[in-house]
């Protein structure tokens, strides 16, 4: 009994050695990854309350350190932490679209729906915020695009694009029976009717929407 605690003793080392340089690696990255996307979130929120306190501006700051934090969570994060991952995308782009990063964060935003609209397992709210938040980068693309003075064959793709996501999220809300999910993404669809209608001449004399 004594020599079998005796080699137990003698082998802990290696076997805290095994552990630390095996399993025990991938616990730190999830827990250094878990800390970045902790504070991700947290710049994420100080940056909303900001814009709703002092305007988008004073919020900007806050947003870059939301989309470093997340940028640093996704070099962490395993590859079979898939839905960790797509969550992590998500919120990265949303604070990209605060940093004008706007066309990276769109083209992101399009792949990852159509990733999550393949994957049967996928999390439907998250497809459905991932899809919402497409479209707002669709409609402020398209905003942009009209200032540029860019064809209209252009631009009209981009704002459709962006209304039938609208209807989609629309639709999908009514037969969920979120009442008010269908009245606001109702509204989505008639700035997007509006903003392919509008002329722009008028279209210039609007401040640019928050994104």
């Amino acid at each position: 009994m004594k020599k079998a605690v005796l080699i137990a003793w003698l082998l802990l080392p290696a076997v805290a050695a095994a552990y630390h340089y095996g399993p025990g690696q991938e616990a730190l990255r999830l827990d250094d990854a878990g800390s970045a996307i902790a504070r991700g979130r947290a710049a994420a929120a100080l940056a909303r309350a900001t814009a709703a306190q002092e305007g988008d501006a004073a919020a900007r700051e806050h947003w870059a350190t939301a989309d470093e934090a997340f940028g640093e969570a996704l070099t962490l994060l395993p590859k079979d932490r898939v839905a960790e991952t797509r969550a992590v995308i998500l919120e990265r782009a949303k604070a990209q679209m605060q940093t004008s990063q706007l066309p990276e964060a769109r083209r992101t935003l399009e792949t990852l729906v159509d990733e999550l609209a393949r994957d049967k397992a996928a999390d439907a709210l998250q497809l459905a915020d991932a899809r919402e938040t497409l479209a707002n980068a669709q409609y402020y693309t398209t905003w942009l695009m009209r200032l540029e003075g860019l064809p209209r064959e252009e631009w009209l793709k981009e704002i459709e694009a962006s209304r039938q996501n609208y209807t989609l999220l629309a639709e999908q809300s009514k037969e969920a029976g979120d009442t008010n999910g269908a009245a606001k993404q109702a509204t989505n669809v008639e700035s997007a009717v509006r903003l392919a209608r509008i002329d722009l001449k008028e279209l210039q004399g609007i401040p640019l929407p928050s994104t």
